[in-house]
């Protein structure tokens, strides 16, 4: 019983009932200028679908009065668009013409079943009544006790009227085929975008507390206040950097107006080897072709592919000799790190910067290839280009 009661109590309920109104306005107006042609107004709002901005403003209104989770298309399944095609535009009209029956069903029910109640409550007390659906003959006490019935039908097909509508809104008014797929699309580039952070926060903080942990490590065992004076500058420096990549992403997020500060690219690595430089590692970095010349995409993923690699090998080696080498030439970029492996291999290659390392190379058409080569912990990464050649030469 609980359960057929429960849509009374729903606000949504007597918001649809109000839409099922609002749907018959034009042929109650229409009454007023001719009570012959009725087919007029059914006419008129058929070419009125036609209009590809009624589809946007019918789906806002569907939305609003149909729909329990308010103007959330996700949640409502209505979308709030103009009409973009001819599909959409026909399918609004045989909206606009459904709802027009669908409202005046609920008008005559609505008008009829009430004054049906009313009728027989006045028999009952001795007068009379002559309603459209049902005449009550004579004068009976107990037509008071089926009074209730007509209006528990009344509401029973409110709610009915209700679902009807809005399972029919859904369908004529929501999103056609193209529209899923633009917001499939939408979708899809905000998780890449996600992504896409995740990686830079885990790359660039990830640097930044390996750095000043290692730094910190050595400042303490090395008593000597010429190197811990080095040791908290170059903390000082990574940490500055590392908090204006936070910076930038957190505009990012925030989806401020402001733009957003210059991401790093290859020709800022400098700062990634004096950074290394200054925990104790011995740094051989090395130089082919122009890198200041190299696309925007692939310069900065390049740059953070060599600061996930120079954080690995100062959290799992420490301050050891890293070969780094940058390579532009025949239409690649290709990019190694390697240092000495300070022991047996526990690593299975399969943590989230060597991954993060492995999605950026995909997402540029690269393979990057991780593990032991050689005595020796290499990532060894290839980018497609545009074809690049340029001198020989040498970072830091």
């Amino acid at each position: 019983m609980l359960r057929f009661l429960r849509p009374l109590t729903r606000s949504v309920t007597y918001t649809r009932w109000l839409h099922l109104f609002i749907g018959v306005i034009v042929w109650g107006m229409w009454l007023f200028v001719d009570t012959e042609r009725l087919y007029v107004p059914v006419v008129l709002l058929g070419l009125l679908g036609l209009i590809p901005a009624v589809r946007l403003a019918e789906g806002l209104q569907a939305r609003l009065l149909l729909s329990p989770h308010g103007y959330a298309e996700s949640a409502s399944g209505i979308a709030a668009e103009s009409s973009a095609t001819w599909a959409d535009r026909w399918r609004t009209a045989l909206w606009m013409e459904i709802r027009l029956a669908l409202g005046l069903l609920t008008g005559y029910l609505t008008a009829n079943l009430l004054g049906l109640s009313v009728d027989l409550a006045m028999a009952a007390g001795g007068g009379t009544g002559e309603g459209e659906l049902i005449d009550v003959p004579g004068h009976h006490w107990w037509y008071a006790l089926l009074a209730p019935l007509p209006i528990a039908a009344l509401l029973a097909a409110v709610v009915g009227l209700g679902e009807l509508i809005t399972a029919i809104a859904r369908r004529l008014l929501g999103p056609s085929a193209a529209e899923r797929l633009a917001a499939l699309e939408e979708r899809t580039e905000q998780l890449l975008e996600r992504n896409r952070i995740a990686r830079e926060l885990h790359d660039s903080i990830g640097h930044a507390l390996t750095v000043a942990v290692v730094q910190a490590g050595a400042a303490r065992t090395a008593g000597s206040a010429e190197f811990t004076d080095r040791a908290l500058r170059a903390i000082e420096e990574t940490g500055r950097a590392a908090l204006e990549d936070l910076e930038r992403v957190l505009l990012v997020l925030r989806e401020s107006g402001r733009p957003a500060s210059r991401r790093p690219t290859l020709t800022d690595a400098d700062r990634l080897l004096e950074s290394a430089r200054a925990s104790g590692a011995k740094v051989d970095a090395e130089v082919t072709g122009p890198v200041e010349q190299l696309p925007g995409p692939v310069s900065r993923e390049g740059y953070r592919i060599v600061q996930e690699a120079l954080t690995n090998v100062l959290r799992h080696a420490g301050p050891v000799t890293t070969r780094v080498r940058i390579a532009v030439a025949d239409g690649g970029l290709e990019l190694e790190v390697a240092n000495p492996l300070p022991g047996p291999v526990t690593s299975t290659g399969r943590g989230s910067g060597l991954r993060g390392i492995r999605e950026r190379a995909a997402l540029l058409g690269g393979k990057a290839d991780t593990g032991p080569h050689d005595g020796e912990w290499r990532v060894h990464v290839g980018l497609p280009l545009d074809g690049l050649s340029g001198p020989r030469g040498r970072l830091g």
